[in-house]
């Protein structure tokens, strides 16, 4: 289904119908403050398995990021931080990062792998931020595959490439081109792995 929300002001009447298909287990495609992403309740196995083929990737392979709407989920799902670790991310999100840490035994054993990191993003966006602040807890997130610009960019090319595979498709306007600046923070020093759309270092 293709739902129309308002990027400024969510209609909270949608949100709450597209967190009640994410408890039960849906998939959406939602708009961020980069690129549109795949998303599903973190807690449902099943959904996180139908992101994997859609990706065709395995689970425990698969570069999924955990989306939250602030800093208080850190301690669920990631190892203790250091000081100077938490003001980076105090300091720079909201905003168009995926930071790399430690993950924390919480994380569904269906993502654990050797490496034992996940990613976290909180995206300036205000769609993502009412879905996630509506369902408690975070959205495991994920790109969309596409070859041209337009698939993961334009709602409406979203919604038929992807209709029978996904609950929704959320529609707030065109979706950017430029993904989120990647910092691996698991050591003592934070290491930029991807250049993004957030500027780092400066």
């Amino acid at each position: 289904m293709l739902l129309h929300i308002h990027p400024d002001n969510p209609q909270p009447r949608l949100i709450k119908q597209v967190v009640e298909s994410l408890q039960q287990g849906g998939i959406i495609i939602y708009p961020t403050d980069t690129v549109y992403g795949l998303g599903c309740d973190i807690l449902q196995q099943r959904a996180v398995e139908r992101i994997c083929r859609i990706k065709n990737v395995e689970p425990k392979k698969a570069q999924l990021s955990f989306v939250c709407s602030d800093l208080s989920h850190l301690s669920d799902f990631a190892k203790p931080i250091s000081n100077p670790t938490y003001r980076i991310l105090k300091d720079y999100l909201p905003g168009p990062y995926t930071f790399i840490l430690q993950a924390s035994k919480m994380v569904p054993k269906i993502l654990q792998s050797k490496k034992d990191t996940i990613g976290l993003r909180i995206p300036d966006n205000a769609i993502a931020m009412a879905i996630i602040k509506e369902l408690g807890r975070p959205i495991l997130s994920a790109s969309l595959p596409g070859e041209m610009v337009e698939d993961y960019t334009d709602p409406e090319v979203m919604y038929e490439n992807f209709m029978n595979e996904v609950d929704f498709v959320i529609d707030g306007g065109i979706g950017g081109t430029v993904p989120s600046t990647v910092v691996d923070c698991t050591e003592e020093e934070p290491v930029l792995i991807r250049e993004g759309l957030g500027k780092w270092g400066e």
